[in-house]
């Protein structure tokens, strides 16, 4: 996974700078950044404290790892129901057990 160049406190800070009136091209160049992605910056942090972009931050990894989680148990559930739809009782193991006469000890 790409490592991001700037943390959430940086974007911020970019951000302010242009709400102060520098313009885009100047801060894309002075960033190293384009200006797409100052757009793209702004659409999703502007108007966001450092604290806010860091909840956002940790609402995006939970969401990630539930995700993770959620397609693991839709996997699991299939397989399952892949297994249980074959017709368990005609293997040769599991049939002899199954017509065998049960025996139940009389105390």
């Amino acid at each position: 996974m790409k490592r991001a160049r700037f943390t959430e406190e940086q974007i911020i800070a970019v951000l302010r700078e242009h709400e102060a009136g520098a313009k885009t091209a100047d801060l894309a160049r002075k960033h190293g950044v384009s200006e797409a992605t100052l757009y793209n910056w702004k659409a999703k942090f502007g108007g966001m404290d450092v604290s806010e972009a860091k909840r956002l931050k940790a609402l995006e990894d939970e969401n990630a790892k539930l995700k993770k989680l959620l397609a693991e148990q839709m996997l699991d559930a299939a397989a399952m129901r892949e297994l249980l739809s074959k017709n368990v009782w005609s293997a040769p193991s599991v049939q002899g057990f199954a017509t065998s006469p049960m025996t139940i000890p009389v105390a």
